[in-house]
């Protein structure tokens, strides 16, 4: 009698513990060969190959069957290992002073899938994140594919464990409202499936800046960095995130690096915080449309406005530049007493600041040097972020983290 063969690997006994690790070196780009993963997990041959074996088998990468030498190298032939461009993916939503935006992020930071709307946020949270859970249900219906989570990016500090925006200054909503409970109510009444194709699917809440610079680290512009400091501007304000050894710094209740609220201006304008002249009132994008004697338009958001602005006009307009070079001055200050303090390894900027940066990186970094101790004895890198939707891949980072810690816990 012939017997079967199945194409599911025999289950892990000794490589069992590795395959988050695994999964997380693939996930990240650190792995793109068997060999490699072999050096990075401190394994025999056999338990790696095991290893992405168990990992393919759950649809999460993929393993060439053909191995390969790297280009120009006498080593010798290995599997290439990638994240499966067809495997699962989590849902990722970001609420903003000008609407939102859902997304379908697969492994590897990649964006499947996102569609944005609504003009407007109003008051109620429970109605904008009904509509932004209906849009990415909508998304999931027509890729057909498997959602293993949804993660949520707040224009606010998040308080943890409660998984509630203490200060969302720039939406209507109150202070401390429960969004984390209210994103989870609305993907329950959406009924999307979780990982066991069964409702409901767990819902993960965090910070836009904490998650643009969990995002920048794993996949842009910071990987790599041991200490790294990402500050950046979206639709309105500025915030700021520090991630040390791979993890994000939150402080003891998830509300550390308000960095908006420092002050650049003693007599600058007032802050919805009931201070002055803070970093988050005058380096965002209607600081940037106001230097420059321009009015808001309803065409498109303030950050795509000013962005556009300082790209187009920035060489022939001088009062652009000269908007452009205040901006500069004072992010640059704010950066310079973060150096201080902190002292970073990396800084990557983001939104409008990143344009910032792009534009006149010179001015930027000698304004930061004149005034840090660290900067005057050794220049601190500061990069453009490299992430189109940092914040969104930042939320599904939330998302995937239960997988990347334990894969066959959660989907086998």
């Amino acid at each position: 009698m012939t017997q079967t063969r199945t194409t599911r690997p025999p289950r892990l006994e000794r490589g069992r513990s590795a395959l988050g690790p695994a999964l997380e070196l693939v996930h990240t780009g650190q792995a793109p060969t068997r060999a490699v993963l072999t050096a990075e997990l401190g394994v025999t041959r056999a338990t790696a190959g095991a290893v992405a074996a168990e990992l393919e088998s759950l649809g999460l990468i993929t393993v060439d069957p053909h191995p390969t030498a790297p280009v120009g190298s006498q080593g010798r032939p290995s599997h290439r290992l990638a994240v499966d461009p067809d495997g699962p993916v989590v849902l990722a939503v970001q609420v903003h002073s000008d609407g939102f935006r859902a997304a379908l992020v697969g492994l590897g930071g990649r964006i499947v899938a996102t569609a944005p709307g609504c003009g407007t946020v109003d008051a109620d949270p429970a109605r904008v994140l009904g509509e932004v859970v209906a849009t990415g249900a909508e998304l999931l219906r027509e890729t057909g594919r498997r959602c293993v989570g949804a993660g949520f990016a707040v224009p606010s500090a998040v308080a943890e464990p409660e998984g509630t925006a203490l200060n969302p200054l720039h939406l209507a909503w109150e202070a401390g409202a429960p969004v984390r409970d209210i994103f989870q109510r609305c993907l329950d009444e959406a009924g999307i499936p979780g990982p066991s194709g069964r409702p409901p699917v767990t819902a993960f809440t965090g910070n836009d800046l904490n998650l643009a610079a969990l995002a920048e680290h794993r996949h842009g512009a910071g990987r790599g960095a041991r200490h790294l400091l990402v500050v950046g501007t979206g639709h309105r304000g500025v915030g700021g995130a520090l991630v040390l050894d791979g993890r994000l710094h939150t402080g003891s209740s998830g509300l550390a690096l308000e960095v908006g609220h420092l002050t650049v201006d003693p007599e600058g304008r007032p802050c919805h915080c009931g201070s002055r002249g803070c970093l988050d009132i005058e380096t965002d994008p209607a600081a940037l449309l106001t230097a420059a004697g321009r009015a808001a338009g309803p065409e498109s958001s303030l950050l795509e406005q000013a962005g556009e602005l300082i790209r187009a006009e920035y060489d022939s307009d001088q009062a652009v530049r000269d908007a452009t070079g205040l901006l500069i001055d004072r992010l640059g200050l704010g950066l310079a007493g973060l150096v201080n303090i902190l002292n970073p390894d990396r800084i990557v900027l983001a939104g409008l600041h990143r344009v910032l940066v792009e534009t006149d990186g010179e001015r930027l970094r000698g304004v930061v040097a004149d005034r840090s101790l660290w900067g005057r004895s050794g220049s601190v890198p500061i990069l453009p972020g490299t992430l189109a939707h940092n914040s969104l891949v930042g939320a599904a980072e939330l998302a995937w983290q239960p997988v990347l810690d334990d894969p066959l816990g959660v989907l086998g």
